[in-house]
């Protein structure tokens, strides 16, 4: 049975909650049939995110990774297509760094596309009846961070490892009195098993446009 890797993020940003990883321990206790799945918090701080990542990966040698991230403002899951070798944070980090410009790896290739199947992904989870689509960017803040340290890791010391990032909406408790977008904790649990379970089952993408005119 394939091995799953959720990851997901502590509050940042001044939040009390921080809905990835709360889905994540959602999907955790109650795993979807057909893969294991194993959750994981990590911490919202440059390098210290990617050194627990590590950890993670070296105790649970999983076959898929997928990080999970909050997106404030985003309406749906967006499953991220490429990472790309810069921090820039426009807020600090929960330790207080907040990086200009700097490489996520020295040295290292501009961009990484995700090892997933990302437009299956997305389709699978709108064929659950939830929200999804593809994003073309992960930001520059630790999210990025972590996307990118995952798949240099997997290219540079674990050949077979595929992974990939998802950004998830706020909960409803994070937006109240505020006109932004939000979904329950539940139904992105739900739409992280059908992702995981189509990340760790297939490997072929569909032929579909997922583009942006901006």
């Amino acid at each position: 049975m394939p091995r799953v890797l959720l990851t997901g993020f502590e509050p940042f940003g001044g939040e009390s909650v921080n809905p990835s990883w709360q889905a994540v321990r959602e999907v955790a206790s109650r795993p979807p049939a057909g893969v294991e799945i194993v959750g994981v918090q990590l911490p919202c701080v440059f390098g210290g995110a990617l050194d627990a990542l590590r950890a993670a990966v070296a105790d649970t040698d999983p076959d898929v990774v997928l990080c999970v991230g909050q997106a404030g403002g985003r309406p749906d899951l967006t499953v991220e297509r490429v990472a790309v070798n810069i921090d820039d944070a426009v807020i600090p980090d929960n330790a207080g760094a907040r990086p200009v410009d700097e490489p996520v790896v020295p040295g290292g290739p501009a961009a990484y596309f995700a090892a997933l199947p990302v437009k299956r992904c997305v389709a699978a989870v709108r064929e659950a009846g939830l929200p999804a689509s593809v994003s073309q960017t992960a930001g520059t803040f630790v999210c990025n961070h972590v996307f990118y340290g995952l798949m240099h890791l997997a290219a540079t010391e674990r050949p077979g490892l595929r992974g990939g990032f998802v950004h998830v909406p706020y909960a409803p408790e994070q937006v109240t009195g505020r006109a932004l977008p939000s979904l329950p904790v539940a139904t992105v649990a739900e739409g992280l098993r059908v992702i995981a379970v189509t990340a760790a089952g297939r490997t072929d993408d569909l032929h579909v446009t997922g583009g942006a005119t901006h």
